[in-house]
C-alpha cells in the first residue's frame, strides 16, 4: 500500500479522535454490553443487540484510523518553502473571474479533507487543476456547472 500525504494537524485530528474511541467509547460500550448481559434473555435483549452493533462500529473505526495513520506521510506544511508555487498543504485563495466571488481552499491529503472548513483533497479535480499554478495565474476548473476560470489571488503555507 502507497503512503498517503498528511497535514500535522490533519493527523493529530485523527489521533485524537482513535485515543477518545479506545479509552472512552470502547470502555463504555463495553460496560453497556455488561449491563443489558446482566439483564437476562439475550435473544430479545434491544439494549444488549443496539451495544453490540455500536461495538462494532467502534472496533472497526479503530482498525481504520489505525490503518490510515500507519500508511500516513506526515507533512510539515510551515517547513514548505515553495513560494508562491502551489503544492500539497498550500492555502490557496482564488476569486471567481466572472462573478468576482472568492474562496479560500487547503490542499490536504484525502483523510482529512473536508469541504465544509475548505480543506480538499490533493485528489480532487480542484485540487489537480491548481498544483504547480503560482499566485497571478488564471486557472480553468471543471465544475458541475461547467467550466470556471479562477485567479490565484494568494497562495500561503503554515498553521
Amino acid at each position: 500500500m502507497r503512503r498517503t500525504p498528511i497535514t500535522q494537524q490533519g493527523a493529530a485530528r485523527l489521533q485524537v479522535e482513535l485515543d477518545n474511541l479506545k479509552r472512552v467509547s470502547r470502555p463504555q460500550v463495553i460496560a453497556a454490553i455488561a449491563e443489558a448481559r446482566a439483564h437476562g434473555d439475550l435473544k430479545e435483549n434491544a439494549e444488549y443487540h443496539a451495544a453490540r452493533e455500536q461495538q462494532g462500529f467502534i472496533e472497526g473505526r479503530i482498525q481504520a484510523l489505525e490503518a490510515a495513520l500507519s500508511f500516513a506521510e506526515i507533512i510539515d506544511v510551515s517547513k514548505l518553502a515553495a513560494g508562491s508555487r502551489i503544492v500539497f498543504g498550500a492555502t490557496v485563495e482564488l476569486s471567481d473571474h466572472r462573478s468576482g466571488d472568492e474562496v479560500r481552499y487547503q490542499i490536504v491529503g484525502e483523510l482529512e479533507a473536508d469541504i465544509k472548513k475548505g480543506m480538499i483533497s490533493i485528489s480532487s479535480p480542484v485540487a489537480r487543476a491548481l498544483i504547480g499554478k503560482h499566485e497571478g495565474d488564471l486557472v480553468e476548473i471543471q465544475a458541475p456547472g461547467g467550466a470556471r476560470t479562477f485567479e490565484i489571488v494568494g497562495v500561503a503555507y503554515g498553521g
